[in-house]
């Protein structure tokens, strides 16, 4: 029978209590009693962004395939919950069985973003687990994280037992038998964290001891355990045809922020955007069969009765078989009324006759990041994005009858100048041009609309811009006002809409990203003053964070506004991720130094140490007659050297 952790009177005060009953379509249901290993996966933010993390329904169904061990999903509680929680002494539970987090065997964190980490505290307070490590006991669940924010773990390495660096697909099947194995022998949650230490991809904090340098950097990295290893190596997925994929997702009854079936058709990226995190960790591309994606889609649809599917990937028409697969779906679905959705192409790459396939399209704006408004700034960061390509591919898209375009630039990027801001006004200025230089006045669907968003760089670990300063709150406003008031100058002006990022939550999550273990003070003192939910703009209070920092001693600037010299040991460090610190070196000084460009992986290897994973696009075959090798000709006005290798590789 289904027994429901909170009450009806409970549910009956909170604004959506179908984030919390469970019982959703195709969520898997066993018997406690059948298993011999209970998993809470976690996501810690509210129900409905959580529902949407790929990520987590890949392990969800990875790990429940497995007849020895049941999975199951556990979300923030929203602040109107988790206040009635700690109010009547509720425990945290999972949506399945309802049952208290506290008492299955591991607690899996995903960490997503950075600011979602006092909602980590959040989890562990309301589940009664305590927050720090090393005050667990044999009763408490192995707290795991994962997600891309373990490529610095460091912050918030008080508070987890271990953590998996990589793709799941790869050691957590090894990581739960060793589990069950020691647990039948009866061995100390202890002895469970020194062995699970010496699988690749497995980092157990409390193994380790940062040694700090007089001038705060660190000195090295020292093991507490002989047998654990010195190096954390990221884990690799070689074959996305052969891992688990949700072919039947959970259906929730609320609508979740990505409420349609996903389809990742690739993993990596090609791209080497100085800025971009995600494009070296997932490095290298590795893509799925087109047979595997058509099964894929048939299964999700007929399962979970959508109708919508969304193509998902860094840059989506870097897929090969994109055309290919484009006409498969809608020549298949098209009398099912399924819309498709096409997230993530490029603007150099921009088909119209693709996007004219897509149904339904032009109910929304298109969306184009050309990340920096000067061609300079552009190479600065490797864009590999002229102006010349920007205008033509929204050309394209005006006389294809889209008249909504949104842009996203950053602020904040090395070498930046007040011309580089200026120059994003002028660049939606020529935009708005375009739309009248290519549309006849009888053909225009309405005024053109132009949307221009900034955030604000957060130089991220294993990018070349690791060793990148940022600038203080007041400065990031200062840069955003100069766009502001640039556009204001602008022919289009009031066809021009802006809006920018918070520079508060900017200066948190890069002392949170660039972070080492000292930061964990920080963070459980925010916690305990009231910080949680601080990606949400009604609950971010910065006046607490400031609060925390000064208790705990910290000097936000260190970790923010100081420039790093080249040697300088990373808090992170210890991580190898396959890409080699020698390469993202190069990467900053072209940067900063010559502002050349690199080809992308399909035009030339740059030797950039992911070769070493044995797949992917680093054993693709060249062939410049092969239109999916774009070639140096798409960097087009880019001051790179063509076919030049880098450091001499070959």
């Amino acid at each position: 029978m289904y027994k429901q952790a909170l009450s009806d009177e409970i549910l009956m005060q909170v604004e959506k209590p179908a984030r919390y009953i469970g019982q959703e379509v195709n969520a898997v249901v066993k018997d406690p009693a059948s298993v011999k290993l209970r998993f809470a996966m976690c996501f810690p933010d509210v129900y409905e962004i959580g529902m949407s993390h790929l990520g987590i329904q890949i392990i969800y169904e990875q790990l429940n395939r497995r007849e020895d061990t049941w999975c199951e999903r556990v979300y923030s509680p929203w602040p109107d919950l988790s206040s009635i929680m700690k109010e009547k002494g509720i425990p945290l539970f999972a949506l399945e069985s309802q049952d208290p987090v506290k008492s299955f065997d591991f607690l899996g964190i995903t960490l997503q973003y950075e600011l979602c980490y006092t909602n980590v505290l959040q989890i562990l307070d309301l589940s009664g687990i305590p927050l720090r490590s090393a005050e667990r006991t044999e009763e408490d669940p192995v707290v795991i994280g994962g997600g891309p924010c373990t490529y610095n773990p460091e912050p918030v390495a008080a508070f987890f037992d271990l953590f998996y660096i990589g793709e799941s697909e790869v050691v957590m099947d090894r990581l739960m038998d060793l589990y069950l194995q020691m647990k039948e022998s009866g061995c100390s949650r202890e002895s469970f964290i020194r062995a699970a230490a010496r699988i690749p991809g497995i980092y157990a904090p409390s193994l380790y001891e940062a040694v700090y340098r007089e001038d705060g950097t660190v000195g090295e990295f020292v093991k507490l355990d002989e047998e654990a290893p010195s190096v954390i190596c990221r884990q690799v997925c070689t074959d996305l045809d052969a891992a688990p994929y949700p072919e039947k997702p959970v259906v929730p009854y609320i609508r979740p922020v990505q409420d349609r079936v996903v389809l990742e058709i690739q993993r990596g990226c090609i791209r080497g955007c100085r800025f971009c995190q995600a494009g070296i960790v997932y490095r290298p591309l590795r893509e799925r069969s087109i047979e595997t994606l058509k099964r894929y889609a048939e299964s999700m649809l007929s399962q979970s009765g959508y109708e919508e599917i969304s193509l998902s990937s860094l840059s989506s028409s870097d897929y090969r078989c994109l055309p290919e697969l484009l006409t498969h779906l809608i020549d298949t679905y098209q009398k099912q009324h399924v819309n498709i959705s096409l997230p993530s192409l490029r603007i150099d790459n921009f088909s119209l006759d693709v996007m004219n396939k897509v149904q339904d399209v032009r109910k929304s704006s298109l969306t184009f990041a050309p990340e920096a408004g000067t061609q300079r700034l552009r190479d600065v960061i490797n864009k590999g994005l002229t102006e010349e390509e920007i205008l033509a591919g929204a050309s394209q898209a005006f006389r294809g009858g889209w008249n909504k375009v949104k842009l996203y630039f950053m602020l904040g990027l090395p070498t930046e100048t007040d011309e580089d801001r200026k120059g994003i006004a002028h660049l939606a200025q020529k935009i708005c041009e375009a739309y009248y230089d290519e549309v006849p006045k009888e053909k225009r669907q309405g005024a053109v609309d132009v949307t221009v968003s900034t955030s604000f760089l957060v130089p991220k670990p294993f990018t070349p811009f690791q060793w990148a300063s940022m600038s203080a709150p007041a400065e990031y406003v200062n840069y955003a006002h100069t766009v502001r008031d640039e556009i204001r100058t602008m022919n289009n002006q009031k066809r021009i809409h802006y809006k920018w990022h918070e520079a508060d939550g900017t200066e948190l999550e890069g002392l949170l990203a660039r972070g080492d273990r000292r930061i964990a003070d920080v963070i459980e003192l925010a916690y305990r003053k009231g910080a949680v939910f601080d990606s949400w703009t009604d609950y971010f209070n910065y006046g607490i964070w400031k609060e925390a920092y000064r208790e705990a001693g910290i000097d936000v600037d260190f970790y923010t506004k100081r420039p790093r010299k080249a040697d300088e040991i990373f808090p992170w460090d210890f991580i190898d991720v396959g890409v080699s610190r020698a390469f993202l070196l190069r990467e900053w000084e072209k940067a900063v130094g010559s502002g050349d460009v690199t080809l992308h992986c399909r035009s030339a290897c740059s030797g950039c140490g992911a070769r070493s994973f044995g797949c992917g696009v680093c054993f693709e075959e060249r062939d410049n007659n092969n239109p999916a090798y774009i070639g140096k000709q798409s960097l087009g006005g880019a001051s790179g050297k063509a076919g030049e290798m880098p450091g001499g590789e070959t």
